[in-house]
């Protein structure tokens, strides 16, 4: 086995959530009204630091298509699928995309840029103001 090199995405992005490897830049998510056998989905237009599984011809509620798992490569987790081709025609647009689903991933918002929350109260009242 070779040496795993892991992509860092800059910018807003989906990890994965086992071992916090960037997966995919929020900005290139085209639906997050995807489901799945364990619930909520979202699809992207692409998807890093993952490994593709086996072909498999998979029935899905919009239909028969050709998909491939898809896993973290630094952890293994499963989290989501690669559609390699549709048989309807309808269902075309999801060739080449990747499906993340939900419970596998989380959004982390990026922090580096710093402010301040004064969260002490207020000695003022609006009374004062007036």
């Amino acid at each position: 086995m070779g040496r795993i090199f892991v992509v860092e995405l800059e910018g807003r992005c989906y990890k994965c959530k086992f071992c916090k490897t960037h997966l995919a830049l929020v900005s290139d998510c085209v639906s997050r009204a995807f489901h799945c056998r364990r619930g909520k989905a979202y699809l992207f237009n692409n998807a890093v630091n993952t490994t593709i599984g086996a072909l498999e011809e998979r029935l899905m509620l919009s239909g028969l298509h050709t998909v491939a798992d898809i896993f973290c490569c630094c952890c293994g987790q499963i989290v989501g699928w690669k559609y390699e081709s549709a048989h309807e025609k309808s269902q075309k647009y999801k060739e080449g995309k990747f499906v993340l689903e939900r419970g596998t991933i989380i959004d982390e918002v990026d922090f580096s840029t710093e402010f301040f929350v004064d969260s002490r109260p207020s000695m003022s009242s609006d009374a004062d103001d007036a």
